[in-house]
């Protein structure tokens, strides 16, 4: 398995997100921390990351047969929008669908939203086509009212769509600046060669030990997650020739396949929670 130098807060929500919230969405501090152990997380590490996210108000504590954390319910759309992005968000769009495209203004006073506007449009997907110009695929406009609606700075941006680029630069070339591809290639890249061996290695296992998938799934996943919305689906015509995203979505389809169903058998067996949701 890659060796793993992901925050350990990244991590617990991978395993809220994929398990726990699917478990009943509460587990004790106590079977996190083993189940973190798994993923050379020690104790106080865990219990530092679940205070800041308790601070950060994605969790809250509970005490039940034990204590333990539940996510507050402000989490489930936010974990719902990141399930749509990951896993069901895998093709590139078609250039004939159009584009979304948000334009904003921040007085000077409030210049403090105007930098969380570009920092959550572009963790989103949009590119940046001149100053509070945004645009990204049509398809990313849920996403985007959402989004905005959610922090409050819908006030702030007006959203448009629209049906073609009119010119006058060659749109190939002008995406090229509005978005930065090859930083984006060179995530796809990293995980590719981080994952690969793994998706070769359990498809030639008849048995897949449920706690080798799960130490296996949950960085693969926290690895993967950042990337759906650094890439915004371009369409393929507007990409480079040797786009190295089709190598990678089919990476992490293989190991999500592969992986995803015995590691939520491990994560019951420590937790003694049962009846998940269907996975994605």
């Amino acid at each position: 398995m890659p060796e793993s130098t992901t925050r350990p807060s990244s991590l617990i929500n991978t395993v809220y997100g994929e398990f726990v919230r699917r478990l009943g969405g509460w587990i004790s501090i106590a079977d996190l921390i083993a189940l973190m152990a798994e993923l050379d997380v020690d104790g106080p590490a865990v219990r530092s990351a679940i205070s800041r996210l308790k601070k950060a108000g994605t969790l809250l504590q509970e005490r039940r047969s034990a204590t333990g954390y539940r996510l507050a319910p402000a989490m489930d759309p936010v974990f719902d929008e990141g399930d749509r992005r990951i896993f069901h968000s895998l093709e590139p769009a078609e250039l004939a669908d159009g584009w979304v495209v948000a334009v904003f203004s921040v007085p000077e006073a409030e210049r403090a939203h105007r930098h969380q506007l570009r920092s959550r449009l572009s963790w989103l997907g949009f590119g940046n086509a001149a100053p509070g110009v945004w645009l990204a695929p049509a398809r990313l406009l849920p996403d985007a009212r959402r989004l905005l609606e959610r922090l409050g700075l819908s006030a702030y941006v007006h959203l448009f769509l629209s049906a073609e680029y009119a010119g006058f630069a060659e749109l190939r070339t002008a995406v090229a600046g509005w978005w930065d591809l090859p930083a984006i290639e060179a995530q796809y890249a990293a995980f590719t060669d981080a994952w690969r061996p793994v998706a070769e290695r359990s498809r030639g296992s008849a048995r897949i030990d449920p706690v080798e998938a799960f130490r296996a799934y949950v960085p693969m996943l926290t690895q993967w997650r950042r990337l759906p919305y650094l890439d915004p689906g371009l369409p393929a015509p507007l990409l480079p020739a040797d786009w190295n995203a089709v190598p990678a979505r089919a990476v992490f389809t293989e190991v999500h396949g592969r992986l995803a169903e015995p590691s939520l058998r491990y994560v019951e067996k420590v937790t003694g929670l049962s009846h998940p949701q269907e996975l994605p």
